[in-house]
């Protein structure tokens, strides 16, 4: 079998999911060959990273030579893991010297470069595959089966309320995602996973958008408002540390990819979240009409004190519920990424009264609610990590539930967001045909 040549766009965190699954279960199919990274540090650490795993060592590249290095390492297809306003930079590039991608959600942040993206796949014909890990995940492929089986009927509304909490929510205001410039604020870089799997499971389009939210917990005017004090710029310090304050050494894969390489690009990763500079929400709700005639109300706050979402669908035969607990609890001193012993968390969870989990209810009307089974498979997200690896790296094969996604459902995921930024803009609702994407105003790819 000849292997697929693989070429890695960007080496930070989200990177190492790909490195493990090329070095790995596809190592037989698919090899990397290149990583195309402009710091230095984090280049060599996927290097070494990959050479520790059996595979030969793929060459590094910067991104002033993304063409050449298409070229000359006859590269098939990139993986885009870069900061998501430079995706769409990267995907057209790729595009146009000849290599297929394969990209991390969102697309991209805005809707000039969404444009792009669109005739870059028109003039060249090459594919370019979404990573909606979401998709996989068994409770929502469970939600969609139930709404495709017909089993409430005609949806005609839909409730979806997410819950970052105040450590992973508070994350996205330390990082870069805290200045929309580079995210689109998280209406795009984290609902978009969101807004997938709405269109998704409804399998109708959004065309109208009315966002409405602000700035409300982090940041340095909510600090001073709430009498916080002086604080430190950066969570890596010596002395006493508070909950929101991150400490690099704390967690040494992120010590490594972001402490030891700042001194190359100038990046903090471990910003203050009550500090300057914060340009996007994080308090957010939205009503979304669709082209099926479903409505969609959906909230997003990102310092919940637990972590998970509720979706409700009603439909015309009754109603499905969704409630999902992803961490019941942030307790002090766990870290960002805790390694915990699975009869410890299990102990915690008997004992606590929101405990990690998953339901899916259905009642139709005049009888009693059911519940759904889950059926849920090993590795992250359920078993549902796998399945999209598998997609992506073996190829789909033919699924009832439609969860592969491709260049056109990552421009509806993110118009939602776009749409819902400017109406933040304006104070208005937004109509998704005026944002200039083909797509999504008539035009075709």
């Amino acid at each position: 079998m000849t292997k697929t040549r693989y070429a890695l766009l960007g080496a930070g965190h989200r990177s190492q999911m790909y490195v493990d699954a090329l070095t790995e279960q596809y190592a037989d199919r698919a090899t990397l060959v290149a990583v195309c990274e402009p710091n230095p540090v984090r280049a060599a650490r996927t290097v070494a990273y990959s050479q520790e795993r059996g595979a030969e060592a793929p060459t590094v590249w910067t991104p002033d030579r993304l063409e050449e290095m298409i070229r000359a390492e006859h590269i098939d297809r990139v993986i885009v893991c870069a900061r998501d306003d430079l995706h769409a930079e990267l995907i057209v590039r790729s595009l146009d010297a000849g290599a297929d991608v394969v990209v991390e959600k969102p697309l991209t942040i805005d809707a000039a470069s969404a444009a792009a993206i669109e005739r870059a796949v028109e003039r060249t014909g090459r594919s370019v595959v979404l990573t909606f890990n979401y998709r996989y995940s068994p409770r929502n492929s469970a939600l969609r089966q139930v709404i495709q089986d017909g089993l409430i009927g005609e949806v005609t509304s839909v409730d979806f309320s997410w819950m970052l909490d105040t450590k992973h929510g508070a994350d996205y205001f330390r990082r870069w995602h805290r200045e929309k410039q580079h995210s689109g604020g998280l209406l795009v870089h984290k609902s978009s996973h969101h807004f997938d799997l709405v269109n998704w499971w409804l399998r109708q389009e959004p065309r109208r958008v009315y966002a409405s939210g602000g700035l409300r917990f982090y940041g340095d005017a909510n600090a001073a408002a709430r009498g916080l004090g002086e604080r430190p710029t950066r969570g890596t310090h010596d002395g006493d540390h508070d909950p929101f304050e991150l400490d690099l050494r704390d967690d040494p894969r992120l010590e490594a990819l972001y402490l030891a390489a700042e001194q190359h690009d100038g990046y903090i990763r471990d910003r203050d979240v009550f500090g300057p500079g914060i340009t996007i929400e994080d308090n957010l709700a939205l009503v979304v009409d669709y082209s099926g005639g479903a409505t969609l109300s959906y909230s997003l706050n990102a310092h919940a004190p637990w972590e998970g979402y509720r979706v409700a669908v009603n439909g015309t035969l009754g109603r499905a519920e969704l409630e999902v607990v992803e961490r019941g609890a942030v307790l002090v001193d766990e870290g960002l990424h805790p390694v915990l012993d699975p009869s410890a968390v299990a102990a915690a969870d008997a004992a606590s009264l929101r405990p990690r989990g998953e339901r899916l209810l259905v009642q139709r009307h005049w009888e009693e609610a059911v519940e759904v089974p889950i059926h849920a498979g090993a590795g992250g997200h359920g078993g549902g990590d796998a399945l999209l690896l598998s997609d992506v790296f073996v190829g789909p094969g033919d699924d009832p539930l439609s969860r592969p996604a491709d260049w056109t459902d990552g421009v509806r995921s993110i118009a939602v967001g776009i749409a819902g930024n400017r109406s933040l803009q304006t104070g208005l609702p937004v109509r998704v045909e005026e944002l200039g994407i083909p797509l999504l105003s008539g035009g075709s790819a």
